[in-house]
């Protein structure tokens, strides 16, 4: 089941490409960077986004590394496929073949990594194969983790390297020694990389330490040196990838791209622009028209109750009160944040990595056996998937000036059968054309229906297809 359930995800992230945003071109601005001109300096690039750090003349990336990182392999592959079938990687078409690729790598692949995490910890807590398989489909295409699996940013990486740790916390209790050191090492590059993707993750990782550091000295506290061990030596690897990035490009291991923005003033105040947080955005993060959470991902308001109800059981309160405690970390950190509403984005961006510790709580609630309810939480699910379809086919970075995304321009253009309205490719730095650019002007964001020649609405149908073909695969796999 986990095979079909990650085969089917990983088709639904793969079947778009949203092309390019400032973000997204900072981090592949370092990859084109390393691959082209074996630097870390932008420069060539640096036109291309507004997301970009000055020091001593040069221009770097702002953001973390992680995620440029992990997207060279894929990249070079795809620039080498482009050059076998006589395809300019440096063109257009190439530079969006070679994005594309490292897409679905860096963000779809990782994407369906958490939502395979959410399934195996429900079902490690003991709840059924259905609740399971709900709560992972209503993190994986139920709700906005589905648009940013689609963007080169760090969300889905940092959200399948923090819930695939604390889903390998689950497997220490009836691990041999051994495995106990594998499972180490595990969480360490898990939790390790995790923050050199996105270094706010520093704090839910550490949590996630602590907590596979607690459990194995409850269960066996012979082997915790060996296991601590070989837990730090795993992270210590990932911390060296970013004090060297660090010290390579800034002088000092300590030296942080944010420290050098050119941009984003308001980034000087507090710590890089967190403070303390305010009701009022966590109001808007949760139920506001231009970011809200809820009104975007209903299923989200019920979780809670669901994680509580798993604490309420010992085997599982250390692991639910800590997905729980990452959730709250992450909305508290957002409306700390002076630029909480994210730029061009859908929904809540900062909080995006918290998403699957967020599903995890709906897995409990669709063991409570009662027709009404679990019809309750279905069309939550149909609501949230729905809304999300007409995201990600129209455009998941809405412009940050359109106060009311979906009713204004989404919805609309979705309706209209005006689909992939990105205009932005990765070697632009503002998208031509406006929020809803007219039919003459060029889209960079396509979905593979498109590709095959359909027109509007109508290339959505091979995803459809694929999709009843899954369902029908899973519910036959559910039987057995």
């Amino acid at each position: 089941m986990l095979t079909i359930l990650g085969a089917l995800l990983l088709f639904s992230y793969a079947y778009f490409y949203q092309a390019g945003g400032w973000n997204q071109n900072s981090r592949f601005a370092l990859v084109r960077a390393i691959l082209e001109r074996k630097t870390l300096q932008i420069d060539a690039y640096q036109l291309h986004t507004g997301d970009r750090a000055l020091w001593e003349g040069h221009y770097y990336s702002d953001k973390a590394p992680g995620v440029s990182l992990s997207g060279l392999a894929p990249a070079a592959a795809a620039m080498l496929v482009a050059r076998l079938v006589n395809v300019d990687p440096m063109g257009f078409p190439g530079l969006a073949w070679t994005s594309y690729v490292a897409t679905v790598w860096v963000a779809g692949v990782f994407t369906v990594l958490a939502a395979l995490a959410v399934f195996i910890t429900i079902r490690r807590w003991g709840y059924s194969q259905d609740a399971a398989l709900f709560a992972a489909l209503a993190f994986g295409i139920g709700g906005p983790a589905w648009c940013y699996a689609t963007l080169f940013m760090a969300h889905g990486m940092t959200a399948g390297c923090l819930a695939a740790a604390l889903a390998l916390v689950l497997f220490l209790d009836e691990a041999d020694a051994r495995r106990r050191c594998d499972v180490a090492v595990a969480i360490g590059f898990a939790t390790g990389w995790a923050t050199v993707a996105e270094l706010q993750a520093a704090i839910p990782a550490s949590l996630i330490v602590a907590l596979s550091l607690a459990r194995i000295a409850s269960i066996a506290r012979d082997d915790l040196m060996p296991f601590m061990w070989r837990l730090v030596a795993a992270g210590a690897a990932c911390a060296v990838v970013l004090l060297g990035y660090n010290a390579l490009a800034f002088g000092s291991p300590l030296h942080l791209g944010y420290q050098s923005e050119e941009h984003f003033e308001e980034l000087k105040r507090g710590f890089f622009g967190i403070t303390a947080p305010e009701w009022w955005r966590v109001r808007e993060l949760l139920i506001g028209s231009y970011r809200g959470l809820l009104p975007l991902w209903p299923l989200a308001a019920f979780a809670p109750v669901g994680l509580i109800a798993a604490a309420r059981t010992g085997r599982r309160r250390a692991t639910a009160l800590a997905a729980l405690g990452i959730a709250v970390y992450y909305l508290a950190l957002n409306a700390s944040y002076h630029y909480w509403e994210g730029g061009w984005a859908y929904g809540p961006r900062q909080i995006m990595s918290a998403m699957p510790f967020v599903a995890l709580g709906l897995g409990p609630l669709w063991d409570v056996r009662r027709a009404w309810w679990r019809a309750l939480l279905g069309a939550a699910f149909v609501v949230g998937t729905a809304l999300t379809v007409v995201a990600e086919s129209t455009n998941p970075q809405p412009p940050a000036d359109i106060k009311s995304p979906l009713p204004d321009l989404l919805w609309p253009a979705f309706r209209d059968g005006d689909l992939s309205l990105n205009t932005q490719t990765m070697v632009h730095g503002t998208p031509p054309g406006g929020a809803r650019p007219a039919a003459d002007v060029p889209r960079a964001a396509w979905n593979l229906g498109e590709i095959a020649g359909l027109h509007g609405l109508t290339s959505l149908a091979p995803l459809g297809v694929v999709w009843m073909a899954g369902a029908i695969t899973l519910w036959r796999a559910r039987e057995q």
